[in-house]
């Protein structure tokens, strides 16, 4: 039987002890990274919100087996959010869509979960109404079964079935109530609630697990009370999808006591800080770099580029023959491009001559006086 076939069913148990152990310190961590934000300026607050989002953008859609452009997601959430990051590149309905959901979820977190919301969700998330298969219910609920599969046509391993589609409104409808509800529930057990009970729910036809990710973003936002974003919960789950998949299954396969459930989403969503650290310590970074390099004389290849090696977004070695490629221009102005970066002190070159002379970013300064530490 699975979870939704039980009597009692949602009414979900856990290990009140066991879950506090790891969830004080979890809260702690979380309270001293949200803490270090806020007291930041808003430009390294925009900075760490942009590449959180983008990262769950991109990751979210990963999970699912559908790589996004980088440029076209960051642009996107650029343009929405008035950051200024340079040219911006035009995105497609689907990046659009995806982005426009992940930012409702984040900046209107404190408005009601609908049957309607979701519906429009889901139309942003297919603009074209179909799916790689070329059938979809778009914007509605499935009308049909749904079984979660895997392994070839002549040994199918089912992993899940879901409700029945004559279920469907009167499990969303409970499911609203509950996550609309004003009451003392911890956030983030809240969230990693609402993650197992609308996937296990699994109402439309495609799209589910990018929906719940969604709904567990609003659940976090709606717990720290702030529209923007300093981790990506789904960057962690794509570096953790196996194991991932894995808590879902023994969640939807055993008891209404989801104790294993809650301790693997606390660790994957503390393990998630533990990344955002890092991401914050390169925003600082990037902040700092800027600061120390403000007066220097720069055209806009320059800061591109310089911009895009702070990102870490950069792939393989900067080379003068990368440089005239990325940025359009000829080879000799690729190579008075660097050689002024390099007497202003911005780059540092190999020993190697020629057009393999690879490039790389100056160490700034020991001293931070005036900088927070990273």
């Amino acid at each position: 039987m699975f979870i939704h076939e039980l009597q009692g069913w949602p009414h979900f148990t856990w290990d009140e002890a066991v879950v506090a152990e790891v969830l004080a310190p979890l809260q702690r961590h979380q309270d001293r990274l949200l803490g270090r934000m806020a007291a930041f300026g808003r430009s390294v607050q925009g900075e760490a919100n942009l590449r959180s989002l983008t990262a769950e953008a991109l990751m979210t859609s990963e999970i699912e087996g559908e790589l996004l452009d980088l440029d076209q997601v960051r642009s996107s959430f650029a343009r929405r959010l008035n950051l200024n990051i340079g040219v911006l590149t035009p995105a497609d309905r689907h990046v659009e869509g995806l982005v426009d959901v992940i930012l409702d979820a984040t900046q209107r977190y404190d408005a009601p979960l609908s049957a309607e919301r979701l519906f429009t969700w889901h139309r942003l998330l297919f603009p074209d109404g179909v799916d790689d298969d070329g059938v979809l219910t778009v914007g509605a609920w499935r009308t049909g079964p749904m079984r979660v599969i895997s392994g070839h046509v002549d040994r199918v391993k089912v992993h899940f079935i879901a409700p029945d589609a004559k279920r469907l409104e009167r499990e969303c409808a409970r499911f609203f109530r509950w996550f609309n509800t004003q009451d003392s529930q911890n956030g983030v057990l809240k969230a990693a609630i609402a993650h197992l009970w609308f996937i296990t729910i699994h109402p439309f036809d495609d799209g589910n697990g990018r929906v719940a990710r969604a709904i567990t973003e609003l659940s976090l936002a709606r717990a720290e009370a702030r529209p923007w974003r300093c981790y990506s919960l789904s960057s962690q789950i794509r570096a953790e999808r196996r194991d991932y998949y894995k808590a879902l299954e023994a969640a939807q396969r055993g008891g209404l006591d989801i104790t294993p459930w809650l301790l693997w989403f606390m660790g994957c969503l503390d393990r998630a800080l533990l990344s955002a650290e890092e991401l914050l310590a390169d925003v600082l970074h990037k902040a700092r770099f800027w600061a120390e390099h403000h007066d220097k004389p720069l055209n806009p290849r320059q800061r591109l580029m310089l911009n895009d090696l702070l990102d870490g977004s950069f792939i393989g070695k900067l080379t003068s023959s990368k440089w005239a490629k990325l940025t359009g221009c000829s080879q000799d102005t690729a190579g008075r491009d660097l050689d002024a970066l390099v007497k202003l002190g911005l780059l540092i070159k190999s020993a190697a001559g020629g057009r393999s002379t690879a490039y790389s970013l100056a160490p700034l300064p020991t001293a931070e006086s005036g900088y927070p530490n990273g």
